[in-house]
């Protein structure tokens, strides 16, 4: 069990819990469980789910109360609901499993069933006979009260809590059953073999028990998504200390520590290169197939592979606060919430059970009324008690959210909630920030023009220092320009940032400002004999800054500044692909019109159309994301910067770009790994397709129960049919979730 806690009120904080709860067999077990954590005292909300076998569990306790009080009363509070509380990570050990684990019971089980199908199975071929009654119940009751007695001991928790679940469909239906068989055979006259009903009861708790064992292999596959992610981490790492070399779990690392990392080893945690130079592989956490090279100073991944080249890393991240650790909470996040869709099928699991024990009643007293015997009106109820068992309804939801999520995850697409997966699917307007998310977003200083009698250098210089702090990447522009020409820079002075407009500062006594021609209109700054050539500048789709300095008279314009970026690889294929799938495709810039257009239409955008927003102030792009949804269009906003962070939030679905900040991904439902622009149309494809394996295992879930409970009531189906039909419904909705796991880009 693990908790998080985040500052609510000044008196109050929420604290998370993840519990692991063992016994749950259906979506009725789903909600009693949630009904029994949200009765325990300051608990906000409670989201269980069926496919990891796990609660989330939100507290609102008072600050700097005991976590430990509070993880001991959800425990009781599980347990007494009749389930097993058990560690979050109890699903993890399934790892080292035999695909053959737990096949035991259900093993003893056909072997004690067969005898008792033989006869059925002659009689297809005109043999009759069937075994001595002694025989049949010899063989029938330990299955039923030895291999059954789970449903009995589970049903019986939900009996004294008033409620149903599987369990007690299970046991109430090959208990009747059972207890027929040797009302007949007990009171049959001498010299008459009735006929029993052992193989029925006995059967049915086979298929059930094979029903679930193997739907608990599937699950073990829907979660490889998360085991792989944990498998990325090193038990041991080769701590570089006065010494040497020494061998230490990477659970003692501490930032700042030196790391030796050989060849084919895999990066423990996230830091820097110190010494050497490699090839990283980064497949596992980026989804990039190729290696990327990294030099002293360039970043390292917890969980990449290295390649030919032994370096000597600085720990920058440990714990929880690397990489590795957030991608793993974002896809245990992801897989533990519930989809929006989830919500009809608790209402339905709520009142399920007791309907089909009145459809049952209602079947046992239909059949007598019509003058059947006591005989044949209790094997069609306990068909009904049977086929009516909810266990694909439970499953429909969160495993397809698993299978699609761990899916997505190893293509570097990290979705952070169920909601954000099917909100996604139903995106038709993309919104699209234009540096570092269609462009490259490292623009180079291609023209710098000063005014006539000014020293280019010195000016250049001069603007370079003011901007030497700062990271937006046109300052970061002028500092490379700088620095190519080796210009030595001064230490700027009050230097400010001056939010969508350019940076103002101090350099050697005078006082600068640089940044858009927006700003110096707003400031009345004369552009004079270079108002021509800026307007020429941005004919050619560069981007126009302009620097002005302070003097008696008030700011003149001392030079003009160029900028040129590239479109990203695949950028332009990347909007292709979202127009050839109906999507409506904008870019929103804060560049001046020519330039944003200029660049619009070198990645296929028409800006007549309205696909090209320019001169957007940064805390304006929720304001054109809100425009953009108006009509009812759902919109996704695609983004990496800090001032990205409102959009993605406004918008109906954000995506951060991994490669950008932090406060970008934190806003945004789904995380790009890596920087290309061709995972939006994937990410929105596996959206679509979760949501439509979702859609099928709801309608199949129903339909088993829509179609079959009618047929059982009315005498067409025998326990053992609906039986196998009950434990099939169960294994195909895993089946087809687990389809997703062929997914491809």
């Amino acid at each position: 069990m693990t908790n998080d806690t985040t500052p609510d009120r000044a008196l109050e904080a929420l604290q998370h819990f993840d519990l692991g709860i063992g016994g749950m067999t259906c979506a009725s077990c789903v909600g009693r469980v949630e009904r029994a954590l949200r009765k325990v005292p300051g608990v906000q909300d409670a989201s269980v789910n069926l496919a990891t076998e796990s609660a989330r569990i939100g507290v609102a306790a008072p600050a700097g109360s005991d976590a430990a009080a509070l993880q001991a009363q959800l425990r009781r509070a599980v347990r007494n609901a009749g389930y097993e509380p058990l560690a979050k990570d109890h699903a993890d050990a399934a790892e080292d499993l035999s695909p053959w684990a737990g096949f035991l019971p259900v093993g003893v089980g056909l072997a004690l069933s067969a005898p008792l199908v033989l006869p059925m199975v002659a009689d297809l071929f005109g043999q009759d006979w069937m075994l001595p009654a002694w025989l049949q119940f010899a063989l029938a009751t330990p299955v039923q009260f030895i291999l059954g007695a789970r449903f009995y001991k589970a049903g019986w928790h939900a009996l004294k809590v008033l409620t149903g679940n599987m369990d007690l469909l299970v046991a109430l239906g090959t208990s009747a059953g059972w207890g027929l068989s040797v009302w007949l055979w007990l009171t049959a006259h001498a010299g008459h073999a009735p006929h029993l009903y052992f193989e029925a009861s006995a059967v049915v708790v086979t298929l059930v028990l094979l029903g679930k064992w193997l739907e608990a292999r599937a699950k073990r596959q829907t979660t490889t998504a998360i085991r792989a992610l944990h498998a990325l981490r090193p038990d041991v790492v080769h701590l570089l200390g006065k010494g040497g070399e020494v061998d230490v779990p990477v659970a003692e690392v501490l930032v700042g520590d030196r790391l030796v990392v050989r060849p084919g080893e895999r990066i423990p945690v996230d830091g820097t290169v110190h010494e050497g130079h490699t090839q990283v592989d980064e497949s596992m956490l980026t989804g990039e197939p190729l290696p990327v090279a990294r030099d002293v100073g360039a970043p390292l991944t917890g969980g990449s592979i290295n390649g030919d080249g032994r370096i000597v890393m600085a720990v920058a991240a440990v714990g929880a606060e690397t990489v590795l650790a957030h991608i793993i909470r974002l896809v245990e996040d992801a897989q533990a919430a519930k989809a929006p869709l989830q919500r009809l099928v608790d209402k339905v699991s709520a009142v399920f059970v007791p309907v089909v024990l009145a459809i049952a009643l209602a079947t046992l007293l239909g059949w007598l009324w019509s003058g059947a015997g006591m005989e044949a009106a209790l094997i069609h109820a306990v068909a009904v008690l049977v086929i009516a068992c909810p266990c694909a309804l439970g499953l429909a939801t969160p495993a397809a959210i698993m299978a699609g999520t761990g899916v997505a995850a190893k293509h570097g697409i990290l979705i952070k909630d169920a909601q954000a997966l099917e909100r996604a699917h139903q995106v038709d307007t993309v919104a699209f920030d234009k540096t570092g998310t269609l462009t490259v977003g490292q623009p180079r200083l291609t023209a710098f023009e000063v005014v006539p009698g000014l020293v280019e250098g010195a000016v250049l210089a001069a603007v370079a220092a003011v901007q030497s702090g700062s990271e937006h990447p046109l300052a970061r522009a002028v500092v490379r320009a700088a620095q190519e020409r080796q210009l030595a820079l001064q230490a700027p002075d009050a230097v400010r940032a001056v939010p969508g407009r350019g940076t103002e500062g101090e350099v050697q006594g005078a006082s600068y400002l640089v940044g858009s021609l927006r700003w110096m209109q707003e400031l009345e700054v004369d552009l004079g004999s270079l108002a021509g050539r800026a307007t020429d500048l941005q004919a050619e789709g560069a981007t126009v800054s302009a620097v002005a300095e302070r003097t008696a008279q008030g700011l003149a314009l001392r030079a003009l500044l160029a900028f040129g970026d590239e479109p990203k690889p695949g950028a332009r294929e990347a909007l292709a692909a979202l127009k050839a799938r109906g999507i409506r495709t904008v870019m929103v810039s804060g560049d001046n019109r020519g330039a944003a257009e200029a660049m619009g239409r070198r990645l296929g955008l028409d800006p007549a159309a309205g696909e090209v927003m320019a001169e957007v102030l940064p805390g304006d792009k929720a304001v054109r994301v809100a425009a953009l949804q108006q009509g009812g269009h759902v919109v996704a906003m695609v983004g990496d910067g800090v001032n990205d962070a409102p959009a993605l939030a406004a918008a109906d679905v954000g995506m951060a770009m991994g490669n950008g900040t932090d406060v970008a991904m934190h806003a945004a439902g789904i995380t790009l790994m890596r920087g290309d622009p061709l995972l939006v149309a994937a990410a929105l494809d596996i959206s679509h397709r979760t949501v439509m394996k979702i859609r099928q295992n709801l309608f199949w879930a129903f339909a088993y129960n829509v179609a079959g409970i009618p047929l059982a009531a009315l005498g067409y189906l025998s326990p053992v049919v609906a039986g196998a039909a009950m434990a099939l419904s169960s294994v195909s909705v895993m089946a087809n979730a687990l389809l997703l796991k062929r997914w491809r880009m």
